[in-house]
């Protein structure tokens, strides 16, 4: 007489389950990392005006970044707030700007900290007029996000 099978043995349930649990160990990290760059595009988001005040500043004081370094200077070119932005994921923005020096024209810095579900990470661009009369922010020593994340250009 032939027994019909009922079921699945051990073994074949433990190999699914070992199946299963490989492929949530690889998706797991990569779903965090989606989450923690959506996060730093919000981030960056919110700098958007500020970014697009800085710019008419900059093109306006002829790339004098020290004309442009707070909300008060910043207010004459659009920017709408009282005071620098408090990205959802970070900490207050602060600016720094550098006046220009013969041939090489000044910029903002923009700086600001990361809180803990984003890792912690430090933001800190060099903000200028480009060639083509666009802002381009660039990444300096003391940024802590790497392009995973962020990729170079998109500051």
């Amino acid at each position: 007489m032939k027994r019909v099978q009922q079921g699945f043995t051990l073994i074949e349930l433990m190999i699914v389950v070992a199946i299963i649990g490989i492929l949530a160990a690889v998706a797991l990290p990569a779903y965090q990392d989606y989450i923690t760059k959506g996060k730093w595009g919000s981030n960056l988001s919110d700098l958007e005006g500020l970014k697009t005040a800085i710019k008419t500043c900059l093109n306006d004081n002829a790339g004098d970044g020290q004309s442009c370094d707070d909300e008060t200077k910043l207010g004459n070119f659009g920017f709408a707030g009282s005071e620098l932005p408090t990205p959802k994921y970070g900490d207050k923005v602060v600016l720094v700007g550098t006046a220009s020096s013969g041939t090489t024209p000044g910029k903002v810095n923009i700086a600001f900290n990361g809180k803990a579900e984003v890792g912690g990470l430090k933001y800190n661009a060099d903000c200028a007029i480009d060639t083509g009369g666009n802002i381009t922010c660039l990444k300096t020593a003391t940024d802590t996000i790497t392009d995973k994340y962020i990729r170079g250009s998109g500051r």
